[in-house]
């Protein structure tokens, strides 16, 4: 290749001003991986005038019409953020015959099919590893290393912000309030942290996860979220008594029955390998039929990291470019599998109440849960809350019905004042 290789930067926060500071650092070393020169030519920014964290030869502009119009710009890398207007940025990009890399996880989740469609009708490449897990390869992983396998299970820690917040309620005893704070001081989770807290973030990647492992499209729409708002110190000191640990956990399962995608708080068993991932680190969990287990792990966001899988992918297109080979991972969803069903899908659950304290407590509570077919793994009562008497259950794995069943008749005994809070289990055998 004679032609220098030319970048269009779209955004320059976090992931754009790391991307310009590693391909300066690591020039040498990344051309000479790619056999040709590569340069970024334009970076779109909203304030011409912001003074930028980092020191380059770079032509900044605040007209899109500058990167997609400009015939000498190979590559968009597309690090703005949202739906709007990054969609409709990288379909033009596409549409002018340019590749496209980006980390823009909330396109893949909800407009992924449009976007493959879009690369293979211009043949041209669509790189999004950093969309998921940041500096971790994952994606690549799953649409070729892991390819031969079918694979059956993802289970993965894949929000940075919720992991370092249940460290600190683990490890220090925090409430939910004091490490949302301590995450926010630090820069690990937003003023508005919903995205995080409520789950959202995990959901989008598990889509994305989900719809490479299973070959089939998964949808935002159909993944089933819980966050971690409603996670007390309490619930931190049963499951440590339990031998639990709490993670948020994005889970994936190609069963029998169909595909079911879910993110919520869990406890998993404090020997799993997901329980030692700490803080701001993420981890992904994948059983295939033929590799068995294997795990990924790392730093799942930060300036740096994240920069490292958008560059990975930026070497990837140049060197496509030198052979004149594009869309060699294209979308592999080709088959359509239907969703697992409510009454399919099998969980352990804890169950924290607050009852009255008097005789035949138990026993009432014990045949709701019979008439609800919930068999019981094991039960504590350990303290008081003002008037009434604390008790954790722990089931045996059962379906989603049985446990709303199981909350309606809890609801109507007297002699619960209320239903505390209900988290998942991951049994030891599954994990």
């Amino acid at each position: 290749m004679a032609k220098k290789i030319k970048l269009g930067l779209l955004g320059c926060g976090t992931v754009g001003t790391g991307v310009l500071k590693v391909l300066q650092e690591n020039y040498h070393d990344i051309r000479a991986k790619i056999g040709n020169d590569i340069e970024v030519s334009k970076v779109l920014v909203r304030n011409l005038n912001k003074k930028r964290d980092f020191n380059g030869d770079v032509v900044f502009t605040d007209n899109i019409d500058d990167i997609l119009n400009d015939e000498s710009i190979d590559i968009v890398v597309e690090l703005l953020g949202g739906i709007h207007p990054a969609r409709e940025y990288m379909l033009k990009a596409m549409e002018n015959g340019k590749h496209v890399v980006t980390a823009n996880k909330d396109v893949l989740a909800q407009f992924g099919k449009d976007m493959f469609d879009a690369a293979e009708k211009h043949d041209v490449d669509f790189m999004f590893e950093a969309s998921v897990a940041g500096g971790i390869p994952i994606i690549t992983p799953l649409k070729q290393c892991l390819t031969a396998n079918k694979i059956t299970e993802l289970i993965g820690i894949v929000n940075g912000t919720t992991n370092y917040m249940l460290t600190k309620m683990t490890e220090q005893g925090m409430d939910y309030d004091t490490a949302l704070a301590r995450a926010q001081a630090k820069g690990y989770a937003e003023a508005d942290p919903t995205a995080d807290v409520a789950g959202l973030d995990a959901a989008r990647k598990a889509a994305i996860l989900s719809s490479i492992a299973f070959n089939t499209r998964v949808s935002l729409e159909d993944v089933k979220v819980e966050g971690i708002t409603n996670i007390t110190p309490e619930d931190i000191t049963y499951a440590k008594e339990l031998g639990y640990i709490i993670k948020l956990l994005a889970i994936a399962k190609h069963t029998e029955d169909g595909i079911d995608v879910r993110v919520h708080p869990t406890f998993i068993d404090k020997d799993h390998p997901l329980a030692s991932v700490r803080n701001v680190f993420n981890a992904i969990f994948i059983h295939g039929n033929a590799v068995g287990d294997t795990m990924f792990y790392g730093k799942g966001a930060g300036e740096r990291p994240t920069a490292s899988a958008v560059l990975a992918d930026i070497i990837d297109v140049a060197r496509d470019m030198g052979k004149d080979r594009f869309g060699k991972i294209r979308c592999t969803c080709y088959e359509e599998k239907k969703l697992c069903p409510p009454d399919k899908v099998l969980s352990g659950y804890y169950i924290r109440l607050l009852v009255e304290d008097k005789p035949g407590v138990l026993g009432a509570i014990a045949t709701a849960f019979g008439e609800s077919n919930v068999s019981l793994y094991s039960v504590i009562q350990k303290r008081r809350v003002g008037e009434f008497s604390e008790i954790v259950a722990i089931t045996h794995n059962v379906n989603n019905n049985q446990i709303e069943d199981l909350k309606v008749r809890l609801n109507n005994l007297d002699v619960v004042h209320e239903i505390s809070n209900i988290i998942r289990v991951v049994m030891s055998q599954e994990a």
